[in-house]
């Protein structure tokens, strides 16, 4: 049981992941001595190299919902393909419950233009240009989910490439003028 304990906390103790807690939720319970006070906390976890992941935890107290949410959300990482280690690869959209994202290309420079829950996902992801609006629902929750939506929708060239049998400089290659004809 030691030996666990000391592997339990080395994995926690590597400071490869960050981790930002986007909401936290105060929730009653009206029962026959009073009210029971719960916690719901919404993390969103990343390595700022293209893997992200969520969590909601609930507890009785802050710091052990916000514990939970971070375990889950450290199991639930996705990798994403990102342009030159800054930007998405192409325009994309989203969508969960009645909430819709529209994630879209930046040129250097332009920095993280979204708002809330969406900003801390691009933080921890590590992008560092994009612009992002948020349509429909504003719940914290749904706008994460749709959020990360768009993002397993992004293909970087090399995927397409190799799912359509060409090369990467094939699919990259703009498609040249057509000689003018008279």
């Amino acid at each position: 049981m030691a030996r666990d304990e000391g592997r339990r906390s080395a994995r926690n103790e590597t400071p490869e992941f960050s981790d930002k807690l986007v909401a936290i939720n105060r929730v009653s319970k009206t029962v026959k001595g009073g009210k029971r006070f719960g916690f719901t906390a919404l993390v969103v976890v990343g390595d700022q190299k293209g893997r992200v992941g969520f969590g909601k935890g609930k507890a009785k107290e802050v710091p052990e919902a916000i514990r939970k949410a971070t375990d889950q959300a450290k199991r639930k990482l996705v990798r994403v393909p990102l342009r030159e280690g800054r930007t998405l690869h192409h325009d994309v959209e989203g969508r969960h419950g009645a909430g819709k994202v529209v994630l879209r290309t930046a040129p250097q420079g332009t920095g993280i233009i979204a708002g809330g829950p969406m900003r801390a996902v691009f933080e921890m992801l590590g992008v560092q240009d994009v612009v992002a609006k948020s349509i429909g629902s504003q719940n914290a929750c749904n706008m994460i989910r749709a959020t990360l939506d768009a993002l397993h929708k992004v293909s970087s060239p090399r995927w397409v490439a190799q799912r359509r049998g060409k090369k990467v400089a094939e699919i990259l290659r703009r498609p040249e003028a057509e000689p003018a004809q008279g």
